[in-house]
């Protein structure tokens, strides 16, 4: 408990929910850091797949930027109108369900959880990648620097919304500026200086693996599109704004969309310039530092930053899940534990969650970011796809102010993200998007099981008025099961003769001398408790008392049967090791039997 309170802090009471809400400064750097931290490895992408032409094809780098630039104006109007017309938040999952029905609104929500827990691997991945670059000695090492960067964004999540939130503020504004500082000198140099040589001009070019091909172009441009992945996250977590909520959120998305934009377009312009090509071993951003600032410290600020904006981006994806989950929860599609905030007034078995199934991920694919982005993206676009769908039903149903300017602006982006959603999936399925797939089948009737579940215990506890009450049972029969008599078996004695119903001792004979002791013990300290003794030839305790159990209950109906269970607790925890684990298991085998209460009396030892 007190490494706990060291850790997380205090409880905060239900009525400090309101003081816990975000400003706009504090939520940019909570709910943008994902998307904007995407600069750092989205140029790269479209690199890696446009080098396979050779060299030459990197000048298609610019038309695949703006494509993507287009993509982003389109969800950012998209999305703050969604924001208005939701302010309760939910996103995707929300606007599917309201418009389009249960079906879509699971497929948006499971393809959602799947991009969060994607987003915390790669954004990790990529953090520590940048790390690498600027201190290789560090490379073997990634896996664990990962899972420590996991361990630690949980812990400070755990803490509370407006706490993490100020605590990741300052450092998440300082890699914007730091990546900002990159994009402004850099882009400077290239309108005002002549062209610069870049390690890439002084190797060969490079021979073309692939000819540049339409799909090819296509395949880079779904790279890419790992750029816009978290701009929905501010539309799931509009009630974690101050008020006015909407009117908060929708600044802070434009916002966010402008420093996305600005920063991308900026590094893919500087790559081109200098005709950066993609290493294993040095990421773009990196190259282009050493390009700009030398190896100096402006060099390592820059690489610093770029880490901690990509290790923060994770941070989003906590902002996100938690509240997804909660309202799916909130429907009967995830365990209601989901929906319950922790201490601290966050929900903390959601953090929980993403932060083990992310850890996970990372271990399974050994911390390499380009292993992690091919499953990347699909999810969220899906979910984007679906969104803007829902919105197109929304207007064409409810009409109201604007509602055709809404609706073309709308359509654009389901159909944009819609046929970008076709490509990711065309050209990423054999890489690996399959899994995707699968998996978004596998929550969705995760989902429905759930809701199956919930909805047969609701049926079957529910108070039905024409019902008649069920008959009082005639008898209940109570059970104390030993293994000796002692000050614990007297104890649970004293508290079943407190009961109602027919008490009896049970002691199963394995050693007839230590049968007759505890009879003779018995007869003076049983308080006239009639002592049941069961033979067991093959010395099995367990498996008498059991069968004894199931006799008695066999034989009528209308019996209840309450099992007294003294046990020994040790004074200190090591000690239980050293007792025997009977009532543990006892308790086990008859928590589940129909008509059995478990009570269970403790003795506390003092040493």
């Amino acid at each position: 408990m007190f490494l706990k309170r060291w850790l997380i802090g205090n409880p905060l009471k239900t009525t400090q929910a309101r003081h816990e809400r975000l400003s706009k400064t504090i939520a940019l750097a909570i709910f943008s850091s994902n998307a904007i931290s995407s600069v750092a490895y989205g140029t790269e992408e479209i690199l890696l797949v446009l080098v396979l032409a050779g060299t030459a094809a990197i000048s298609w780098s610019i038309p695949v930027s703006f494509a993507i630039l287009f993509l982003v104006l389109v969800l950012t109007i998209s999305y703050r109108q969604i924001i208005h017309e939701y302010p309760e938040g939910g996103g995707a999952y929300v606007v599917a369900k309201t418009n389009l029905g249960e079906r879509p609104a699971l497929v948006a929500a499971a393809a959602l959880m799947i991009d969060y827990v994607l987003t915390v691997a790669v954004s990790i991945a990529a953090g520590v990648a940048a790390i690498t670059s600027a201190i290789p000695s560090l490379f073997a090492h990634r896996e664990s620097l990962g899972l420590l960067a996991i361990v630690f964004i949980v812990i400070m999540n755990l803490r509370g919304v407006r706490e993490s939130g100020k605590f990741f503020a300052i450092p998440t504004y300082f890699a914007m500026a730091a990546l900002g500082l990159l994009v402004v000198v850099g882009t400077f140099h290239t309108l005002l200086a002549s062209p610069s040589h870049s390690l890439s001009h002084s190797e060969p070019s490079s021979t073309a693996m692939e000819s540049l091909s339409l799909f090819l172009i296509l395949r880079s441009f779904a790279a890419g599109c790992s750029t816009v992945t978290g701009m929905e996250v501010i539309s799931n977590g509009v009630k974690s704004f101050r008020p006015p909520e909407s009117k908060n959120a929708a600044v802070t998305m434009v916002w966010m969309s402008t420093i996305l934009a600005s920063l991308f377009m900026g590094i893919s312009w500087m790559a081109y310039y200098h005709h950066i090509i993609p290493k294993l071993d040095e990421t773009v951003v990196s190259q282009l530092a050493r390009l700009t600032f030398g190896t100096g410290a402006a060099y390592y600020a820059i690489q610093i930053g770029t880490m901690i904006l990509l290790i923060l981006a994770a941070n989003s994806a906590f902002a996100g899940f938690p509240h997804l989950a909660s309202i799916l929860a909130r429907d009967g599609f995830m365990p209601h534990q989901m929906a319950t905030f922790g201490d601290r007034l966050v929900f903390s078995n959601g953090i929980i969650v993403l932060g083990f199934f992310a850890g996970l991920l990372l271990v399974v694919f050994e911390g390499n970011t380009h292993a992690l982005i091919p499953l990347y993206a699909i999810g969220v676009f899906i979910s984007f796809t679906l969104s803007q769908a829902g919105m197109v039903k929304r207007w064409l149903t409810k009409k109201g102010a604007h509602w055709r300017k809404k609706l073309a602006v709308n359509g654009i982006g389901a159909c944009t993200t819609g046929i970008a959603s076709l490509i990711i999936a065309s050209t990423k399925f054999l890489q690996g998007a399959w899994i995707v797939f699968l998996l978004i089948t596998i929550l969705i009737i995760m989902f429905q099981g759930i809701r199956s579940h919930y909805k047969a215990v609701a049926d079957q506890i529910a108070l039905d008025r024409r019902g008649a009450r069920p008959p009082l049972p005639q008898r209940n029969i109570v059970l104390i099961p030993i293994g000796g008599v002692n000050r614990a078996v007297i104890r649970a004695v004293d508290f079943a003769r407190s009961r109602p119903g027919d008490i009896r001792a049970v002691f199963v004979e394995t050693d007839p001398e230590e049968s007759t002791k505890v009879k003779i013990l018995w007869a003076q300290w049983g308080c006239g408790i009639h002592l049941v003794v069961l033979p067991s030839p093959y010395r099995s305790v367990l498996g008498s008392l059991i069968e004894y159990v199931e006799e008695i209950l066999e034989k009528d109906r209308d019996t209840w049967v309450t099992v007294v269970i003294p046990e020994i607790l040790p004074a200190r925890w090591w000690q239980n090791i050293l007792h025997n684990q009977r009532a543990l298991m006892l308790k086990a085998a008859l928590l589940f039997k129909e008509r059995v209460v478990l009570t269970d009396v403790p003795f506390h030892l003092t040493r």
